[in-house]
């Protein structure tokens, strides 16, 4: 059973301070700080109290202990989500233990993490024709304007932060769209939600990965025209604030159990 936006949480006087994991999954990379920093300051903004703790699995090797967190956020990464290093297999088996044995357990996959849990129940995911980078509009479903029906605008659209060159070409069996081309997607129960979009992003940190244009797009700050352009796209209003507020009202709402007791039935082992 999905949820929809009129599936309420408590009255805020009420609410205790969520606790949520953050996986950083990118590897040796001088970036983690500031990336760490854009999730304190994106969540902090709609839940200053709420407890941010942030993980390494690529460089310290130590995952969370589910029984601890109201919410396990995978995040993104510098490396191909389709790669099978030691880390990256012991992410997924955290995945899938994480979906079997704690299976009302709200977990969010941001970009790789989007496209890691896709992997992880069989979907597959591609190179893309042409990367996406800075704000983008994103078309939602029926059941994403349901799901995001606070947050969305009339014209049924999210603005989000884009950074990737990779995509979900085939979502797994279980999981539905809530916006076009596979870009958000929601486990069939409900509990596990997952974005290509960066709603943790804001332009200052989006700007840090501008170099990848001379990869990505052929281009670099040489070309002024190009280079300006991308620059007003990574400073483009976005919604990544109201986001944020529906996610986190999401994980408040109560788990739903899966209907058959096989909780993993669907997982690719």
């Amino acid at each position: 059973m999905l949820p929809s936006g009129d599936d309420a949480p408590p009255s805020a006087q009420l609410q205790q301070p969520l606790s949520i994991a953050i996986l950083l999954n990118s590897y040796r990379s001088k970036l983690l700080p500031a990336i760490q920093a854009s999730y304190v300051r994106a969540i902090g903004a709609v839940a200053p109290d709420a407890k941010l703790v942030f993980f390494e699995p690529a460089n310290k090797g130590i995952l969370p202990d589910p029984e601890l967190f109201d919410l396990i956020v995978l995040g993104g990464a510098n490396v191909d989500a389709r790669k099978t290093h030691p880390w990256i297999r012991k992410v997924h088996e955290f995945v899938r233990h994480v979906v079997v044995s704690y299976p009302e357990k709200k977990i969010l996959g941001i970009c790789w993490g989007h496209q890691t849990i896709s992997i992880v129940f069989g979907g597959e995911v591609v190179d893309m024709d042409v990367p996406e980078m800075g704000v983008t509009c994103v078309n939602l479903t029926d059941k994403g304007r349901s799901f995001f029906r606070h947050t969305s605008s009339s014209t049924g659209m999210v603005r989000i932060q884009q950074h990737h060159r990779r995509e979900v070409a085939r979502a797994p069996e279980p999981f539905v769209q809530l916006a076009q081309g596979n870009q958000v997607l929601m486990h069939e129960n409900g509990n596990i939600l997952t974005l290509q979009g960066h709603p943790e992003k804001d332009a200052q940190t989006a700007r840090l990965r501008m170099h990848d244009t001379t990869r990505w797009f052929g281009f670099d700050s040489v070309d002024e025209k190009a280079w300006s352009k991308l620059e007003t796209q990574i400073g483009m209003e976005h919604d990544g604030a109201f986001l944020w507020s529906r996610i986190l009202d999401w994980v408040r709402e109560p788990g739903h159990a899966p209907a058959s007791p096989r909780a993993g039935r669907w997982l690719k082992m």
